[in-house]
């Protein structure tokens, strides 16, 4: 399929390793692919579901000891510690690969190696970066099929350079205590061994299009963001972009798939997504921040996903989806998962491959649950009812606006704006989110998730934040930068903000602030509305209680500065000065 000697001698270093007994290049086909899934099948790694109410669909189950990504086991191997900073796990490349390379020895034997050439990003692209990923699992190849741009024009794209990332994953023998997924920014390689779940494995994901890609953004002056990209278009048919970061369990997909509420839709607005979890971001040649979703598809989190929450989401895993972790319902050949209906099957096999009797599931108790918490759907992007018209544009969408949140149970105000990109850039280094009583642990912990990168950026955090900065002075007509809280809690602990659809009512006056429509109060941690400018028409929410969300209280504020104190120290003496100022310039205006 190529004769681009810097993979054909990678592939044949690689095979030599670890001796798969065939070779088989990814084309990208439909009729490869259909082949693929009748192996699968064949040998039981996937289960073809009932093709009349889910036609294209199938169920995949991972081994028990892998079921998410294992932050402990994510090394960055840089030729320099420092490099890698303090909040990754950092390994010298010569001794990962001297460790890695006996775990990969023949790992492949009596296995097929597949080689998946394939692009994030629309090929051909000013935005794309093109990888090639080497595996012996047929549940990766198929995910990889949905989640990025696999076959021939890639190869075609790449031409007869190297600079091409070099995936190579192996299941091996799915050996927790040996599973390793390990970057080398300096070589632009991964190395992921003993594992088979897909945000360890499926390497363009975050493996590629945020540790990798956040390296390269540096080097090359763009950026890599953990972000979802939704597009507000208004009734004479104006669209405004936005890319928001949050946290994991603070209802990023629910955004960017969000459907207006009636006094929105009534008037003709629309909401079209762009991208639930990932942008690359470039300034255009107009001096605005343009932006990408360099995947295919979406790796949604299926519990949780239903009619109300997210329907876009729901109908999306309506056809070509592969289910991972699921329950199986027998009596129709489809799937379930908590949270989807109150209609549990009678007849079940659990994610684990045993029967399950939904009459012992206990909400407080995630061992009875019939699918596993962090279960997965992969889809099409192109199967989503809201995806929009310039998914596929390879200039990407002009971004009016950044959006970072996190779930504060009273620090933080329903919505805010910052002074400024610098102040902006350090509104994100803040970030953070409260433990729940779901999380392992103590409840209301505070977990520092800058820019929600921290388990994602390929280099020290404090350079990644430098790197922001400089962005803001090659940026023109940089976004403006907000921060929302759509998770505060009266004193009984009920989230007072309806949140869902009506996060768009948030989103109007974000936008309005963005074209200088409304005015704002100018506060010590930045610019918050005056309740009168958001809209909370048809709503169950008095005027009071939106002054009490939109409030800022000092003295948990007072609070936040130590730990942000402590937050910084821990990330090292690479946290830029300016950062430094914003956090003491925010305790003299909150004192």
């Amino acid at each position: 399929m190529t004769k681009n000697p810097y993979i054909l001698n990678w592939i044949d270093e690689m095979a030599a390793m670890t001796q798969p007994d065939n070779i088989v290049w990814i084309d990208g086909s439909e009729e490869q692919a259909e082949t693929l899934r009748a192996e699968a099948v064949s040998t039981g790694e996937m289960i073809q579901l009932n093709q009349d109410l889910l036609p294209g669909c199938y169920l995949h189950r991972t081994a028990v000891n892998d079921v998410a990504r294992v932050e402990g086991r994510t090394f960055i191997c840089t030729s320099k510690k420092e490099d890698a900073g303090t909040i990754n796990n950092w390994m010298a490349p010569a001794e990962c690969y001297e460790k890695l390379s006996k775990l990969f020895r023949g790992s492949m034997k009596g296995r097929t190696m597949y080689v998946i050439p394939y692009s994030m990003g629309q090929v051909g692209s000013d935005f794309a970066k093109y990888g090639i990923e080497l595996t012996d699992s047929i549940y990766v190849v198929l995910n990889m099929l949905i989640m990025t741009r696999v076959g021939t024009a890639v190869l075609e794209a790449m031409g007869n350079t190297d600079g091409f990332i070099k995936g190579l994953h192996s299941k091996a023998q799915v050996d927790e205590e040996n599973r390793y997924i390990c970057h080398f920014p300096e070589d632009n390689a991964i190395w992921s061994v003993n594992s088979g779940y897909g945000g360890n494995v499926l390497l363009g994901k975050k493996c590629f299009a945020l540790r990798i890609a956040s390296y390269l953004g540096k080097k090359e002056g763009w950026m890599a963001e953990h972000m979802l990209i939704l597009g507000i278009e208004s009734p004479d048919g104006d669209v405004r972009y936005i890319s928001a970061a949050f946290p994991s369990a603070c209802g990023k997909t629910n955004l960017a798939m969000l459907i207006p509420p009636e006094i929105y839709k009534k008037k003709g607005y629309k909401v079209w997504c762009v991208g639930d979890d990932i942008a690359w971001l470039r300034v255009g040649k107009d001096g605005r921040l343009w932006a990408v979703n360099p995947e295919n598809g979406f790796f949604g989190v299926a519990p949780g996903t239903n009619e109300k929450s997210n329907p876009n989401a729901l109908y999306t895993t309506t056809k070509n989806t592969i289910f991972t972790n699921v329950v199986h319902n027998l009596d129709n050949n489809t799937v379930w998962w908590e949270g989807l209906d109150n209609n549990p099957p009678a007849n079940a096999i659990d994610w684990k491959g045993n029967p399950w009797d939904y009459k012992k599931y206990d909400k407080k108790d995630k061992s009875t649950c019939g699918a596993h918490p962090n279960s997965r759907f992969t889809a099409m992007a192109t199967n989503c009812p809201c995806i929009s018209s310039e998914f596929d544009n390879p200039a990407g969408v002009p971004i009016s606006a950044i959006v970072f949140g996190g779930r504060r149970a009273k620090t933080a105000p329903l919505v805010y704006q910052s002074f400024g990109w610098q102040h902006g850039t350090f509104v994100g280094s803040i970030m953070a989110s409260e433990t729940t009583a779901a999380a392992a642990g103590a409840v209301g912990v505070v977990r520092r998730d800058p820019m929600a990168m921290r388990p994602f950026v390929g280099y020290d955090m404090g350079d990644y934040w430098a790197h922001w900065l400089d962005m803001g002075k090659k940026i023109p007509n940089a976004p403006k930068i907000f921060h929302v809280n759509w998770f505060r809690t009266d004193d009984e602990g009920h989230f007072i903000w309806p949140g869902f659809g009506d996060n768009m009512r948030v989103l109007m006056w974000i936008l309005a602030r963005c074209e200088d429509k409304v005015e704002a109060r100018e506060t010590a941690i930045g610019y918050v509305p005056y309740a009168k400018d958001i809209n909370i028409e048809g709503l169950d929410l008095g005027m009071e209680t939106l002054e009490e969300l939109l409030s800022v209280d000092k003295a948990s504020w007072l609070e936040d500065v130590a730990n942000i104190k402590d937050f910084y120290d821990q990330v090292g003496d690479r946290v830029p000065a300016e950062l430094k100022e914003e956090l003491k310039a925010l305790e003299n205006r909150l004192a």
